[in-house]
């Protein structure tokens, strides 16, 4: 089974910095794009930010330039350094992983993935 594992949110001050980093674990062969999406309360789930295998970025107009997303394909892993926060980022971020293509008993599936979501909270 594929599973994503996420770090690092917290509480901070406006103004502040975090680095979140998200884990897949399994047999996985390849992952497409890895990317953090983000729900506040009463709000919908909007995307923070992707990247591919090939390093395309794409990013939420409200965080270009304060976030960063990077990516260690090796280890299955993507980061989100988000600086100069503010409270309007006070979200829980969720980890997804898009086109896994993982081994199961001898046959290559294709998934798609979310981490549990981790809380991050901007104090003004």
């Amino acid at each position: 089974q594929v599973q994503l594992v996420e770090s690092g949110g917290g509480l901070v001050q406006a103004g502040g910095s975090l680095r979140l980093s998200c884990a897949a674990s399994g047999s996985i062969t390849s992952i497409n794009a890895m990317g953090w999406y983000r729900q506040a309360p009463g709000k919908q789930r909007e995307l923070v930010a992707v990247m591919t295998s090939g390093g395309r970025t794409n990013y939420s107009d409200s965080v270009k330039g304060r976030f960063t997303i990077s990516r260690d394909n090796a280890k299955k892993t993507v980061y989100l350094q988000m600086n100069s926060l503010k409270p309007e980022d006070t979200a829980v971020y969720s980890c997804n992983a898009d086109q896994v293509i993982y081994n199961r008993g001898g046959y290559y599936l294709t998934g798609d993935y979310w981490g549990q979501g981790t809380q991050v909270t901007v104090s003004s």
